[in-house]
């Protein structure tokens, strides 16, 4: 390591060194497990014992000098062919590194107590790698190596961002992995890890991003030189135009007899000439300028994202340890291959995702790989392999997980489904292999018949999709039944810059991440409908539901005065919502700045920005706008969106249809849609009474009896309501007693018309009584 190393105490100094001599044992023991044991293979880690033994010397480690001295002369034998490195004598070697590991995570105060607590388990480590070599085979001892449990873990003074392997005393569970420390994040007390697994302290990583924060204020200033840049150009065609005229008068002035004037206009014309150059040239310059600012600026802002970027190898190199582990513990073999471990990603990327991916390669053991004797007979290797792969694609990492065991079983899901009545057996039957294994992304959602303590309650991939949709990523499945499982999963390169199409809300400008856009479409005013008091559109044979972001963002009513409202898709499956805004402004690349603590966490909103022209933008919650809609739907407080303006210009007359009958209200839609009127629909009264309330209506035609409210409750409301009395209001119905007209009419109906009676030209030549025809 270079640099002054004076400020770190010999505790502190051994902790390095123990940090990277222990992962060179670990991976190296892993290594010779699977591929065999050559010199070549052993050097390197006998070399490590050997530092480990030297730095503990210093630090007056006696116990671990000891333990250190018992594993290089293990690795010795192993290098004259004297030792063969079986799987449970790597266990035996692989518990003496975690104890190495252990000790030198205690701080200066702590390593004596903690030594004296556990000289037991100290000895018996230490007598199990001293005895190694006449261990009998298979050893007798649990599949991996564990020390007796009770004994408690030490403090860590400081503790890196990916968990270290587990320690040798912790029970088989902890040891592969399955307790997990959560992992600092740039807003957490706990230091980050510097380059050459130094613990950096909180203020590096708030440093980088006020570093960032300056870097997008350069680009924000260098792009505000656009608009200055088009003023001048104004001003130069503006110039253009003097100076043509001032040729033109001169010109007509040549042909004067007044000699004093031709000298005038001669002497104006020559003094415009140098003005013109002038302007030419400081254009250019101020060009030039732009182009070096922008490209200044942007190199800033890619510096300083590139020093928050780690390799992908720093945030997974403990999983092949719990890989393996976590199958020999199963009675299985399963070893982990990692592929891009150079790939960079976000330092805080890489430490939200590591629970998720813990998850993954958990379930891959546990459910999907099969015994070796169950995948010999399946004419498959007896170890099973899992590979993890990162790189960079279109912009986004991916990272694709994979195994070779036994797969998912379609038909199992289906019948699961169908038994835990997720769907009718109809609709399980029609579903596709995609649709089906997104069922294995629901809570408590199992297919595993036994519980364990490693999995079978259902719990990991409703966490896999809630973490890295969190992290504005997508987590996609598939599997072949006897041939494997595959995960795939994709995420922003870093949460510092973010995609996100800006939109106009209330006169203010709002930022929506790209990822979590489906779509932007326009819907014609002409196209909304509404049922039971919400508002909804046909888009591609679905209905999607209408909800205003003003209303969501409690900035208040909407005024969609335009024919045309502009929609942002938002959500998935069932909760999809069409969100109307005021404009949309288009895509920007935002550098995203954290909200002042002081604020707390503000409600449907992440983060803020500065957009390119230097105004303000929050970055909407996607998330929470949904559980805001969610809210808003339960409550039955999702209001209409209003039509300002809208009455003047539509062209055709707008009819409300209130019946309880699904058959009668799709009838009489059809046959008044086919004739050119615009239709909505109401299913009962008081959903009727909510609609004529929230839109302007030509007509209502209403059934007599319905739940909660009858027609003739609504007739009678309408007529009393000082801005509807005036709409006409007809009643269809099966009562054709004269005391039934008679209560409809005097209700105030202005029609009365029998469904026993009416065919198609009977309603509409009604409706043409009292409205007209379809277009204004």
């Amino acid at each position: 390591m270079n640099g002054d190393l004076s400020q770190f105490s010999m505790q502190e100094l051994f902790r390095m060194e123990a940090d990277a001599q222990t992962m060179i044992l670990t991976d190296g023991l892993l290594a010779v497990e699977r591929t065999g044991a050559d010199a070549s293979a052993v050097e390197p880690m006998m070399r490590a014992a050997h530092s480990i033994k030297g730095a503990a010397a210093i630090v007056g480690l006696d116990a671990v000098v000891q333990l250190a001295h018992a594993m290089e002369d293990a690795f010795v034998s192993a290098q004259h062919g004297k030792l063969k490195l079986t799987p449970n004598r790597v266990d035996v070697l692989l518990a003496g590194v975690d104890l190495v590991l252990q000790v030198s995570r205690l701080d200066d105060a702590g390593v004596a107590p903690w030594l004296a607590a556990n000289s037991a388990l100290f000895q018996k480590t230490l007598g199990a790698i001293q005895g190694i070599a006449f261990l009998p085979e298979p050893l007798d001892l649990p599949p991996v190596f564990a020390a007796p449990s009770g004994i408690a873990a030490p403090p860590v003074a400081a503790p890196a961002p990916v968990p270290a392997p587990a320690p040798a005393e912790v029970a088989p569970e902890a040891a592969s992995g399955n307790t997990e420390a959560p992992a600092p994040t740039a807003d957490s007390d706990e230091p980050t890890q510097a380059p050459g697994g130094r613990p950096a302290p909180l203020k590096s990583a708030q440093s980088f991003d006020r570093l960032l924060s300056l870097a997008s204020e350069a680009r924000i200033h260098a792009h505000q030189m656009h608009p200055l840049l088009h003023a001048m150009q104004r001003f130069k065609r503006s110039q253009s135009s003097l100076f043509s005229v001032i040729e033109q008068l001169h010109e007509a002035i040549s042909v004067s007899q007044d000699p004093a004037l031709k000298e005038k206009s001669l002497m104006a014309l020559q003094k415009a000439q140098p003005l013109k150059q002038f302007v030419l040239e400081h254009i250019a310059e101020f060009e030039n300028w732009e182009r070096k600012l922008l490209n200044v600026s942007q190199n800033m802002v890619d510096e300083v994202l590139a020093m928050r970027m780690r390799p992908f190898r720093d945030g997974v190199m403990h999983f092949p340890r719990m890989v393996r582990d976590l199958a020999r513990s199963l009675s299985k073999d399963v070893q982990l291959r990692i592929v891009g471990e150079d790939t960079l990603v976000d330092r805080d990327i890489l430490a939200r995702i590591e629970s998720p991916l813990n998850h993954i390669l958990r379930n891959a053991v546990d459910h999907g790989m099969e015994a070796p004797i169950d995948r010999a007979a399946a004419g498959k290797p007896p170890c099973g392999t899992v590979v993890m792969e990162a790189r960079h694609r279109a912009g986004m990492l991916s990272i694709e997980i994979s195994d070779d065991g036994r797969g998912v079983d379609l038909e199992k899901i289906r019948r699961t489904v169908v038994e835990r009545k997720l769907a009718s057996q109809a609709m399980a039957q029609a579903m596709s292999p995609a649709e089906l294994m997104e069922f294995l992304f629901l809570p408590a959602f199992s297919l595993k018949e036994n519980t364990t303590e490693i999995s079978g309650r259902g719990v990991g991939l409703d966490i896999v999709h809630d973490t890295i949709r969190d992290q504005n990523g997508t987590v996609r499945i598939e599997s072949e039944l006897g041939k494997g499982f595959t995960t795939h999963i994709t995420l922003p390169l870093t949460q510092s810059i973010v995609r996100a199409l800006v939109v106009d809300i209330k006169g203010e400008a709002y930022a929506i991440p790209i990822v979590k856009v489906e779509r932007v479409i326009k819907v014609p005013q002409g196209a909304i409908h509404t049922l039971e008091n919400k508002q909804f559109f046909d888009h591609g044979g679905e209905h999607l539901g209408l909800v205003s972001a003003s209303q969501v963002l409690e900035l208040g009513d909407s005024s969609a005065a335009e024919e045309e409202l502009p929609v942002v898709v938002i959500g998935t499956g069932a909760r999809r919502f069409a969100m109307v805004v005021d404009a949309i402004r288009g895509e920007e690349s935002l550098a995203v700045q954290a909200i002042d603590p002081i604020f707390g966490k503000m409600r449907d909103i992440s983060a803020a920005a500065l957009l390119d022209n230097g105004e303000p933008v929050l970055i909407l919650d996607v998330p929470d706008l949904l559980l805001s809609i969610d809210k808003l739907l339960h409550e039955g407080a999702l209001h209409q969106l209003a039509r300002a303006g809208h009455a003047e210009r539509r062209r055709m007359k707008r009819i409300l249809v209130v019946d309880d009958s699904l058959t009668v209200r799709e009838m009489e839609r059809k046959l008044l849609t086919g004739r050119g009127f615009e239709v909505d629909i109401a299913i009962d009264g008081i959903d009727g009474w909510n609609v004529v309330r929230s839109g302007e209506y030509d007509l209502v035609i209403t059934d007599v009896d319905m739940p909660r409210m009858d027609g003739i409750e609504l007739v009678s409301l309408i007529k009393k309501d000082i801005h509807l009395h005036k709409v006409p209001v007809m009643i269809v119905s099966y009562k054709d007693r004269p005391e039934d007209r008679a209560r409809g009419m005097t209700a105030g109906a202005d029609y009365y018309l029998t469904k026993g009676s009416f065919h198609d030209e009977t309603l509409l030549d009604a409706v043409a009584d009292l409205i007209g025809e379809a277009h204004k």
